[in-house]
């Protein structure tokens, strides 16, 4: 099948050709026919980089009247990068339906410039959630001549928290709209909308739902806390060609990952939530460009990267939310190429894999961290390769060679090989001179008697802090922060127990005292941390710590809830209050 059969008008049809398509991809194939008529909601399953954009962009774009001048749809999306990139992308397609404006709005930039794009008579807004609700409350989006309300990345919005924001637009917008939702997953929070707010959608899945592109290798390595950022340098230095893109948890970790990967050498920079508009475009520049060779991001910031050939996602963290697994691996593998997704774990993050499989429908397989004589080995071959298919421009270079030849002239074959080649190879040299295995080659039971929480260990002492999985931690994060603030190894700290609003963690007895007074009035992710030694063994501590803070949150509940029941009295005696 060909665009030409879709049924899209001479003008889309043009600027298609123009821009290179022929071929519709699976879920353009799918959808682009349904919504062409303009009478179905839609629900659209499919893995990031599969053409999703062009499958609703097309039809909108064909559907909306250019000659009235008010906002006709709405294109809502998590993030402004995503948010720029389908305005680009839409822009490209419109390009012969003039006088068609699309205008984005989004947070972070001046609102009073997006009003006056708006008020000119845009037909078609593409908008984060935030943005497009504020402007609907001030009445610049009059909404009751919107016929299309699409949600792109909808899983992501959800992940987000912008579910509220998302009720509220779709409350807002005419019953008569259509609502086409496409997302790479599928979870809970979509399926309320879609039973709420739309009426009998088409349902499309490319693939089962929630699973991966078929075309990724899946590689996860286990290695010890301390060893995460050089684990990390191994696996760019094992691949000359890297295009990739790092994942961090946190904007302070992706700054200084990136920040010590490009004092090392290396073409890196971070993409994170801290940077201005001007600073995300001059990153995204580079990275598309193909001048910046590794970009260090986090989730959030991720969403907007709508480039191809990308060859590595490298998972410096594994992501809090599982199904967050599938949209960062989907940036690798796109338009049917094939990809890497590597996973950097530590032992105690092992257990949450089997999850990540069963979510994401994929395949993990544990890997080795390469040894420092492998990566020599391959970045060796890769400058000889480079230098023996260099381009030689004789006729050019003819009159420098005498120069050539009588600075080197003194040096025999052997020897000039030697000192072109160490020009880039001496850095790996010196890199991986005396390098150790990082691999963890075994992962304790998790019923050994360190591991196991319903055992009193004597030569352990546990503590409670007052944050849990609510703060958006996770084990390594912990680690971390002890590691930090204490000066102890990762060995010599146990189990940790993390749970909804606390969490507890053993150290060995002989540097408690040390964890005690080093972690006192500190920090956590910028979240102040209150930590106290339990004297109890684990499983009492656990129970009676968890019983009071539940208690306490209970009592709070009740308290709300009787409030709200609690009839409102308006007293006639002003001077009774």
């Amino acid at each position: 099948m060909t665009f030409d059969e879709l049924g899209l008008n001479p003008k889309l049809l043009k600027a298609v050709h123009s821009l290179g398509f022929t071929t519709p991809t699976p879920i353009q194939q799918a959808a682009i026919p349904d919504l062409l008529e303009g009478r179905s909601d839609l629900v659209g399953l499919a893995q990031t980089g599969t053409g999703k954009t062009a499958a609703f962009g097309l039809p909108i774009l064909q559907l909306i009247d250019p000659r009235k001048a008010m906002a006709q749809g709405v294109v809502i999306c998590p993030t402004r990068e995503l948010c720029v990139q389908i305005t680009a992308d839409l822009k490209r397609l419109a390009c012969y339906l003039k006088p068609l404006e699309i205008v984005p709005v989004y947070g972070g930039a001046g609102m009073a410039n997006q009003i006056r794009q708006i008020k000119r008579g845009a037909q078609l807004i593409v908008a984060t959630p935030g943005r497009l609700l504020d402007l609907m409350h001030r009445g610049v989006v009059p909404t009751s001549q919107i016929r299309f309300v699409v949600l792109d990345e909808a899983d992501e919005m959800f992940t987000m928290g912008f579910q509220e924001d998302i009720d509220e637009i779709l409350k807002q917008t005419p019953d008569t709209r259509r609502t086409w939702l496409f997302s790479a997953t599928m979870p809970a929070a979509a399926e309320r909308i879609a039973k709420t707010y739309m009426h009998d959608p088409i349902e499309l899945s490319m693939g089962q739902r929630n699973m991966g592109a078929e075309n990724i290798e899946h590689i996860y390595y286990v290695v010890k806390e301390k060893d995460r950022y050089i684990a990390l340098k191994r696996l760019i230095d094992f691949e000359p060609d890297i295009y990739g893109l790092v994942f961090c948890r946190t904007r302070a970790e992706t700054r200084t990952v990136a920040e010590k990967l490009s004092q090392e050498g290396y073409n890196a920079e971070a993409l994170h939530g801290d940077l201005s508009q001007d600073q995300r475009n001059r990153v995204m520049r580079g990275f598309r460009d193909r001048t910046l060779h590794i970009l260090v991001a986090t989730d959030v910031a991720a969403r907007g990267i709508d480039v191809e050939d990308i060859s590595h996602v490298i998972h410096y963290n594994l992501p809090d939310d599982t199904e967050r697994y599938t949209h960062r691996s989907g940036r690798t593998a796109r338009a049917g190429k094939s990809g890497f997704s590597l996973m950097l774990v530590n032992s105690r993050e092992v257990h949450r894999l089997p999850e990540i499989e069963h979510r994401a429908g994929v395949r993990l397989k544990r890997g080795e961290i390469p040894q420092g004589r492998d990566i020599c080995e391959k970045q060796l071959l890769a400058i000889v390769k480079k230098m023996a298919a260099v381009e030689v421009k004789h006729s050019d270079i003819a009159d420098y060679l005498p120069l050539v030849h009588k600075a080197l002239g003194n040096f025999c074959k052997e020897e000039l090989i030697q000192r072109f080649v160490s020009v880039e190879f001496n850095r790996f040299l010196n890199d991986y001179r005396d390098s150790s295995d990082l691999n963890v080659r075994t992962v304790k039971s998790k019923k050994s008697a360190w591991k196991s929480p319903e055992k009193a260990d004597k030569n352990v002492q546990r503590f409670f802090i007052n944050i849990g999985r609510l703060d958006n931690i996770n084990e390594g994060a912990i680690v971390r922060w002890v590691c930090d603030k204490t000066g102890i190894r990762s060995k010599k700290i146990g189990q940790i127990n993390l749970k909804r609003e606390f969490s507890f963690f053993d150290v060995d007895k002989q540097v408690a005292s040390k964890v005690l007074h080093g972690l006192k009035n500190t920090k956590l992710e910028n979240r102040s941390v209150s930590i106290k030694p339990v004297e109890n063994s684990p499983i009492e501590s656990r129970r009676s710590y968890g019983k009071s803070i539940s208690k306490k949150h209970s009592s709070r509940s009740n308290r709300r809830h009787r409030a709200q029941k609690r009839p409102a009295y308006r007293c006639a005696d002003p001077r009774r209050g």
